[in-house]
């Protein structure tokens, strides 16, 4: 594929990117911030075990839905409108969240809140591509990538602080409410900083396309979220079986408008290169892996041990403080050796939940917020070494002009694995829990999942570098 664009002239790249990345920390904290407050939701609200439970499946529904068409609708409307309204309706939903009378308005926020957050979130990454020059990119992803972990973790910790002090007497609502002010400081700064690129208008929405990319992600996520909670009934099976079908449709009618010479929702040049193909698998294994083990580390501190919401959100701190030194030195390398530094990083996180899983498995008898703290700051260096080079590897050889739909795409089929790691982690962790009534077990066979990501991360990675080489040498 053509190289981008060179960047727009008279920009500033890292003003506009602290705001994209505002934006887009806003979403990932509301992600996690929530679990830390169902307890309390429940309880004010008198809701059901299943209106808890679609408190989060609403949001993460719509937003995985919502990610590879809000990617191409910026494509065509532009990057920053759709990243600035997409700011806006998750601000909006956000407050409609913190005010809800009952559980059934919380709920429709929350989906409200996941089409804000899939209208903002591929334009970040896509804005960002086509703004810096190519010597700057690698610090650029550094940065993301940090912000996109410490989302993973922030939550917890931001969550158990609000609850706690139960500022105003409002419990649990301030953790929606505090999203109006960082909204509006991004919708009024971003008209200012976020600059206006060029954009497709003559490009044609693929509506049946869009149908049959939503339906097939509902017909995956959907018994993703609901099969462990549910002990997998039959319909979850038959809905994941249903997936392939509705999928081979989607592609089918995607290499029938390529074949017209009409715009396609994921354009074929993307899932006819393999160097973005590998790299989406690296993705959708990598993001797998991670909000899992926070779901059980949370349920391993607070349920296991008696640790408090903010206790255990304190315990995962070194994770953070790991990725931002890991992306300080990846960031120092510029384009060089992805593909090596992306394996680096796995080989850490490799060692690390190796080592992880020992320390959970044989905890001390007074476990406090510092046990884990070496194992959890070698997975952070890991992934902070890993991210950047692993989004500059995906979107390297991506023109400009399909960068929303690249990003999107991307981002779809990371919440796909996700969901997917949630599953298996969360199932691997119960069984085993109501086997044995023992967390150390548990969170030990769970952990085994996070191995075997990483493990496959190499074999993937090792896989195309021969097949690289093979064609370098190859007349």
């Amino acid at each position: 594929m053509p190289h981008p664009a060179s960047p727009p002239k008279g920009v500033n790249p890292w003003a506009a990117t602290v705001l994209l990345l505002m934006g887009n920390f806003m979403n990932l904290i509301d992600v996690s911030i929530v679990n830390v407050a169902l307890p309390s939701i429940r309880t004010d609200l008198g809701a059901s075990e299943t209106q808890i439970e679609w408190i989060s499946a609403a949001y993460v529904l719509a937003f995985a839905v919502g990610l590879l068409p809000c990617g191409r609708f910026g494509d065509k409307l532009g990057r920053k409108r759709l990243f600035l309204s997409g700011v806006g309706l998750f601000t909006l939903a956000s407050v409609l969240c913190g005010l809800a009378p009952d559980i059934n308005v919380l709920i429709g926020a929350r989906a409200l809140q996941g089409i804000g957050g899939a209208m903002m979130v591929p334009q970040v990454m896509a804005i960002m591509h086509v703004i810096f020059p190519p010597e700057q990119k690698a610090k650029a992803f550094a940065l993301a990538g940090v912000v996109i972990s410490l989302g993973a973790v922030t939550g917890p910790l931001l969550g158990g602080v609000l609850i706690s002090g139960n500022f105003y007497g409002l419990e649990w609502r301030p953790i929606f409410l505090v999203n109006l002010p960082v909204g509006l400081l991004v919708v009024l700064a971003g008209f200012w900083l976020i600059p206006r690129l060029e954009s497709s208008r003559d490009m044609a929405i693929d509506w049946w396309g869009v149908g049959l990319f939503g339906l097939a992600i509902t017909l995956v996520v959907l018994p993703m979220i609901e099969g462990p909670l549910l002990g997998w009934p039959w319909w979850t099976l038959v809905t994941l079986v249903a997936a392939i079908p509705v999928g081979a449709l989607f592609l089918r009618r995607q290499h029938a408008l390529e074949a017209e010479g009409r715009e396609q929702l994921l354009p074929m040049v993307l899932l006819r290169d393999r160097g973005f193909l590998s790299g989406v698998a690296v993705v959708m294994l990598h993001f797998s892996a991670i909000p899992g083990m926070f779901l059980v580390l949370a349920i391993y501190f607070q349920t296991g041990f008696g640790l408090t919401p903010l206790e255990s959100g304190i315990a995962t701190a070194p994770f953070p403080l790991g990725i931002m030194l890991g992306s300080y030195v990846t960031g120092r390398f510029g384009t060089r050796a992805l593909v090596g530094r992306v394996a680096l990083g796995a080989a850490v996180m490799l060692a690390g939940m190796i080592w992880l899983r020992h320390a959970a498995g044989h905890p001390p008898a007074d476990l406090g917020p510092g046990t884990l703290a070496g194992p959890l700051a070698m997975n952070g260096l890991g992934m902070g070494l890993a991210i950047s080079p692993l989004f500059q590897l995906v979107l390297r050889d991506v023109p400009g002009r399909i960068a929303g739909a690249a990003t999107g795409g991307m981002q779809a089929f990371q919440q796909i694995g996700a969901a997917i790691g949630i599953a298996i982690v969360s199932s691997l962790f119960f069984v085993r829990l109501r086997v044995d009534q023992d967390h150390a077990a548990a969170i030990g066979h769970a952990l085994s999942y996070q191995i075997s990501v990483f493990a496959a991360i190499l074999t993937v990675l090792a896989l195309r570098q021969w097949r690289g080489d093979r064609r370098a040498v190859t007349p």
